[in-house]
C-alpha cells in the first residue's frame, strides 16, 4: 500500500475497484478475471504516471455465509478467516495482482463506518420503519419483485424461480427498516441522461434506463431474521442488508467517516468518488441505481463509471460454484503462468460482453501469439545480438522503408493502445500491441539477417537490423508491462533496458512509441524463454 503523506496532495487519484466477492466458498476463475481486468487497468494508469488506487475484497456477511459455516460446524468469523486466509488471499498472489488495498466487511474500520452512513441517511430522513413480505433469493442475497422470477423447469416445473440460480426463491415475511429508492429515481435518470457514459457498455445503460423508467420502490435495508451482519445502531436486533453493506466498502476503505484532519480523511478526499466500479453484469442493479441513490441519501458523490462485463462461460454456462463450472485459477496458471493467463482472458474476451474460455483455445493462443510470436521475436533478437554482435546492441545505420513501417507502427500502437485502454477496450489494446510483435516478425523474414551475416559487406545493414528488433522489442516491452509484468520484466533485462533506461515500471506509455530510445551498447542477453513449451499434461475435463 502506498504511504499515507501521499494522500496529502490535492491531486485526484485514479481509483478503480472490483466487487468485493462472497466468501461462502474458494474463489473460480470469474472472480479472477474481473481482478486481472482491475489489476491491468490500474497498471496501465500507473505506467501513465498517474496516481492511482485499486481496491479489492470479500464479502463476508449475509444468510449464504452463515449458512455455510454452519454447514461446516464453525461460526460464521471462523468460516471466513480460513477462507480469506487459505483461499482468497492467496489468488491475488497467483494472479500478479498488484492491489492498493483489501478490503474485509467484518473489518472494524468497514462495520464502524458502515453504521455512520446510515446513520446519516436516517438522520436525512430516507429510512422508515416497515413490514417486508415477498420473495428473497439466498443465492442472489437479492429481494427479488414477482416479475424478476420466471416459470421453473425440470424439478421446479410448475414454481416460480430466480432466472440467475434456477431456484425457487424464499418466501420472507420480516418487520424491518426500509431504504426510500423511490425518492431518488428521477434524479438518477437526469444523472444518467447527462452523463450517459456513467454506466458502461451501452448494453447496461440501456438496462438500468429501463429499469429506472418502470420506477423505483422503497427496498429493505435490515434484516431481522439474520443474526450474521452489522447491527443498526438504533436497533440492534436488526442488522444490515448485506447489499447495503457490502456496497459502502467502496467508501468505507477509502476513509469514508474518518475524523476530519486524519489521513484516512485526506485519503478519501483524494479518491472517492470512484473513477471505475467493475461489476459482472449480474449485479448492475446494485451498482447502477441501488448503490448511486445511497450515496445520494447521504449527501455524497456518485461514481463516475459502473462497468459491467459479461459473463465467462464453460460449456456454455455461467461460471459459478452452484452449476459445478467453477474452475479455480490456479488450475490454469500452474500450467500456463499468469502472464499468458492474463493475456488470453484479456485478449480473447471482449471486456462488457459474454466469453467462453477452453483449454484448447488458451492452448492455441499461448502458442502461436506468445511462443511462437513473441516469445521467438524476442530470443531470435537477443541470440542473434549475441551470435552477430557479442552482445553489444549496434547502432542503426539509414533507416529504409521497411524500418520506417516498424517506426509508424510502434508510433501508432502505442496511441491507439491508449485510446483503447480508455475505453476498457482492453482486447482492442492488446491487439494493438500484438500487431507490432506481427509486423516485426514478418520484417525478420523478409530481411532474412542470417543471410546478411553471411557478407560482412552488409555488416551496416545488419546493424539496423539487429536494431530493429530489439528497439521494437523495447517499445512492447513497455505496453505490454501493465499486462504481463513478469515476462516483460525479463524481456526488459534481456535487452539491457534496465541498466540504459532504468526500470520499466518508470516508463511512460506515452513514450513507448518515441523510436530510438534503447541505446547502441547495451548489453544484450538471450536469456531463458518468455513464453516455454508447454508441459503435455493437463487438468482432466
Amino acid at each position: 500500500m502506498s504511504g499515507a503523506g501521499e494522500w496529502l496532495a490535492s491531486e485526484k487519484a485514479f481509483y478503480v475497484t472490483t466487487p468485493i466477492y462472497y466468501v461462502n466458498d474458494a474463489p473460480h476463475i470469474g472472480h479472477a478475471y474481473t481482478t486481472t481486468a482491475g489489476d491491468f487497468l490500474t497498471r496501465w494508469h500507473r505506467q501513465r504516471g498517474e496516481k492511482v488506487w485499486y481496491l479489492t475484497g470479500v464479502d463476508e456477511h449475509g444468510t449464504k455465509v452463515q449458512r455455510a459455516a454452519d454447514a461446516g460446524g464453525v461460526t460464521p468469523q471462523q468460516w471466513v478467516d480460513r477462507l480469506v486466509e487459505q483461499s482468497w488471499l492467496p489468488v491475488l498472489e497467483t494472479v500478479d495482482a498488484a492491489n492498493d488495498d483489501f478490503i474485509r466487511t467484518t473489518q472494524s474500520r468497514h462495520v464502524e463506518r458502515v453504521q455512520k452512513f446510515w446513520e446519516k441517511v436516517r438522520d436525512n430522513g430516507f429510512v422508515y420503519s416497515d413490514a417486508y413480505e415477498g420473495p428473497y433469493c439466498v443465492g442472489c442475497e437479492e429481494f427479488k419483485f414477482p416479475g424478476d422470477l420466471i416459470e421453473g423447469t425440470g424439478e421446479f416445473e410448475g414454481q416460480m424461480v430466480c432466472p440467475v440460480h434456477g431456484k425457487p426463491a424464499e418466501e420472507l415475511r420480516e418487520d424491518n427498516w426500509f431504504f426510500k429508492l423511490s425518492a431518488f429515481g428521477d434524479r438518477l435518470i437526469e444523472h444518467y441522461e447527462a452523463h450517459p457514459n456513467a454506466v458502461r457498455p451501452q448494453s447496461a445503460y440501456n438496462e438500468v434506463m429501463a429499469f429506472l423508467r418502470k420506477g423505483l420502490v422503497d427496498i429493505s435495508m435490515s434484516r431481522s431474521s439474520v443474526d450474521w451482519g452489522i447491527p443498526l445502531t438504533w436497533d440492534p436486533e436488526q442488522v444490515v442488508y448485506v447489499w447495503f453493506d457490502a456496497l459502502l466498502n467502496y467508501a468505507t476503505a477509502v476513509g469514508y467517516g474518518s475524523e476530519p484532519g486524519t489521513d484516512e480523511a485526506a485519503r478519501y478526499a483524494t479518491t472517492w468518488p470512484a473513477d471505475v466500479h467493475l461489476v459482472g453484469k449480474d449485479i448492475l442493479r446494485f451498482h447502477a441505481v441501488y448503490w448511486p441513490a445511497m450515496l445520494l441519501a447521504a449527501d455524497q458523490p456518485m461514481p463516475k463509471q459502473v462497468f459491467a462485463h459479461g459473463w465467462l462461460l464453460v460449456g456454455g454456462e455461467k461460471m459459478s460454484k452452484s452449476k459445478l463450472t467453477g474452475i479455480a485459477p490456479e488450475q490454469i496458471i500452474d500450467h500456463f503462468g499468469s502472464d499468458a493467463f492474463r493475456y488470453y482472458f484479456m485478449r480473447a474476451i471482449s471486456f462488457g460482453q459474454d466469453g467462453s474460455f477452453s483449454w484448447e483455445d488458451m492452448t492455441a493462443r499461448y502458442t502461436s501469439e506468445l511462443a511462437n510470436g513473441l516469445g521467438n521475436l524476442a530470443s531470435r533478437a537477443t541470440a542473434m545480438v549475441g551470435k552477430y554482435r557479442d552482445g553489444v546492441l549496434p547502432e542503426a545505420g539509414p533507416l529504409t522503408a521497411a524500418e520506417d513501417a516498424v517506426v509508424e507502427r510502434l508510433a501508432a500502437a502505442s496511441v491507439a493502445a491508449d485510446r483503447a485502454m480508455d475505453e476498457l477496450d482492453f482486447a482492442t489494446a492488446i491487439g494493438e500491441v500484438r500487431s507490432v510483435v506481427e509486423l516485426v516478425n514478418q520484417y525478420v523474414t523478409e530481411v532474412e539477417p542470417w543471410v546478411l551475416a553471411k557478407d560482412e559487406a552488409n555488416a551496416q545493414r545488419l546493424d539496423t537490423v539487429l536494431y530493429t528488433m530489439c528497439e521494437a522489442l523495447r517499445g512492447v516491452a513497455v505496453l505490454y508491462n501493465p499486462l504481463m509484468p513478469k515476462a516483460m520484466s525479463s524481456l526488459w533485462q534481456h535487452l539491457g533496458a534496465h541498466e540504459a533506461l532504468g526500470e520499466l515500471g518508470a516508463q511512460r506509455v506515452s513514450e513507448a512509441g518515441r523510436w530510438g530510445q534503447l541505446p547502441a551498447g547495451a548489453h544484450v542477453t538471450k536469456g531463458y524463454a518468455l513464453f516455454p513449451r508447454l508441459p503435455d499434461d493437463a487438468p482432466e475435463s
